[in-house]
């Protein structure tokens, strides 16, 4: 039995063979932000003369990603990336996700907005029939807490502030449980016109475009299937 560990790793491994060969050494590669993540970043360092460097959705993966020698890109600097790659928390058939676990979430969705693909890497723990048992996370600013949580609680959710967390925004989470995600695009637009929410955790309107997942019988590709 492999471990969840190991897993992940394998999963690491398969995103550093996908993406090789759409990377060149004028090339920028979009990179996520969680422990899978951290093991892509850690697979890719050996290949770090293919191509000119990385866009990060996070201060903890820009440390790592410098750390090993590759050069890190500020988003404004860059009108295009072939690749982004990242994790999630949660992912269904139609490649929707509930990311945010780490905090990363709006760092992410503007980071992938600028890639023409989006890689989801994951084990197989986190392919869900329906998103929802992870909770969801938003990200608020400060002063809108009490308002974004009441307004969460009318659609019969609850919503807790993560306990002494800031974001690398300088704002707050909120973790969200009880939501009904039957319709995870329609949900992810609701939630974000809320006066005070910065984004939701939902990767919706703008999914995966390609999953590779990691399970005991190895790593498999998933293309969105639409019920």
């Amino acid at each position: 039995m492999i471990d969840q560990n190991e897993l992940k790793r394998n999963a690491a491994r398969a995103a550093v063979e996908y993406v090789l060969p759409l990377l060149a050494p004028d090339t920028l590669l979009g990179v996520g932000t969680g422990s899978t993540v951290d093991m892509f970043i850690d697979a890719l360092q050996a290949h770090r003369h293919r191509f000119r460097g990385a866009v990060s959705s996070s201060e903890r993966s820009s440390a790592r990603l410098a750390g090993l020698g590759i050069p890190v890109f500020d988003l404004n600097e860059v009108q295009d990336m072939p690749v982004y790659v990242d994790g999630a928390d949660e992912i269904d058939a139609g490649l929707n996700m509930i990311k945010g676990g780490g905090g990363a979430l709006t760092r992410e969705k503007i980071v992938a907005s600028v890639a023409r693909q989006f890689v989801c890497i994951v084990d197989e723990t986190k392919l869900v029939g329906r998103l929802g048992a992870f909770p969801l996370p938003i990200e608020v600013i400060p002063m809108a807490m009490a308002v974004v949580a009441r307004r969460i609680g009318q659609l019969g959710a609850t919503a807790l502030e993560r306990p002494g967390f800031v974001t690398d925004n300088g704002c707050r989470i909120l973790d969200v449980t009880g939501l009904d995600i039957a319709e995870p695009a329609r949900l992810e637009s609701h939630i974000n016109d809320i006066p005070g929410v910065v984004t939701c955790g939902l990767f919706a309107l703008s999914p995966a475009d390609i999953a590779l997942v990691s399970g005991q019988g190895g790593v498999r590709q998933l293309r969105a299937t639409v019920s």
